[in-house]
């Protein structure tokens, strides 16, 4: 009952976002065949939610893995490549998933005689639609070297709690007495798209040194996002921003790597300090 009543604003607010964003969304002509136009979503609006202004409290990345990239040669041979695409985090706009979908399978029946040339234009057209510089690269499968790995830390799975919030709010966050460096774990996340409703599966880390969290209550956080919608950038900067506010600890790294939908999987990382960010493919990768 708390949490209803502690963020009623905020619920409805995010609803009439929600409602907002979709009817615009929907006006991009997404889901129709033979467009293929990239679609930018604007990540203030959310961010504004969570008290983000013009200054991120955070540095990253949203990490792409495109599996299903091809065209043809000029002699009609298809040619297939795996696709890693860097969106930074600083961009005024994130990339619809299902446009990306479209833009890239577009390819498939188009030739083309220098590659290089292919992936500059592929990495022009994102970067225009993102408002910020993206880098794509191109591997063949004998080039893509990405061996399968797990997250490190103390996996939050096995915890037994009574997970009962109806929504993601940071209230839910309760913090020890303690302080220290931890690195946690989970691959239960899950949330739902904003556009077509569909469920988004990801495994999260965070790594944070500070005051500690209760890790009944950031599971009891991380399960409450099962009915939740919102794009994979925009829960990963939720997660972000609420632990940020509730421990504000003095290092956070917030790293969610979800499954593909649609040959495509986005890995948002975030970071309260500009490092490199891992490449994890998990075994659901």
């Amino acid at each position: 009952m708390r949490y209803s009543l502690l963020s009623s604003q905020a619920k409805y607010a995010s609803f009439l976002l929600m409602q907002k964003e979709s009817e615009a969304l929907a006006k991009s002509l997404l889901g129709k065949r033979g467009q293929g136009g990239l679609v930018a979503v604007p990540r203030y609006e959310r961010r504004l939610l969570l008290g983000i202004d013009h200054k991120l409290p955070f540095q990253g990345v949203d990490q792409w893995t495109a599996y299903e990239f091809s065209w043809l040669q000029p002699n009609g041979v298809p040619v297939v490549r795996i696709l890693e695409i860097d969106v930074p985090c600083e961009s005024p706009y994130l990339i619809e998933s299902k446009s990306m979908k479209l833009y890239l399978g577009s390819y498939a029946s188009k030739k083309a005689s220098s590659e290089e040339d292919l992936i500059a234009l592929v990495a022009s057209d994102m970067t225009v639609c993102a408002g910020s510089r993206v880098s794509v690269r191109a591997y063949s499968f004998e080039t893509w070297m990405r061996p399968l790995g797990e997250f490190e830390g103390m996996c939050l799975d096995g915890i037994d709690t009574i997970c009962d919030a109806p929504f993601p709010h940071k209230n839910i966050l309760i913090k020890r007495s303690e302080t220290g460096f931890e690195t946690l774990s989970t691959h239960l996340l899950r949330s739902n798209c904003l556009v077509t409703g569909q469920p988004d599966w990801g495994s999260l880390q965070i790594q944070y040194a500070g005051v500690l969290v209760d890790h009944a209550s950031l599971l009891r956080y991380i399960v409450s996002f099962r009915e939740h919608q919102e794009f994979h950038e925009h829960c990963i900067e939720r997660i972000f921003a609420d632990l940020l506010a509730v421990l504000q600890p003095q290092e956070l790294i917030v790293t969610g790597r979800y499954t593909r939908r649609g040959g495509i999987d986005i890995n948002p990382f975030r970071s309260l300090t500009q490092l490199e960010p891992p490449y994890v493919r998990l075994i659901r990768q």
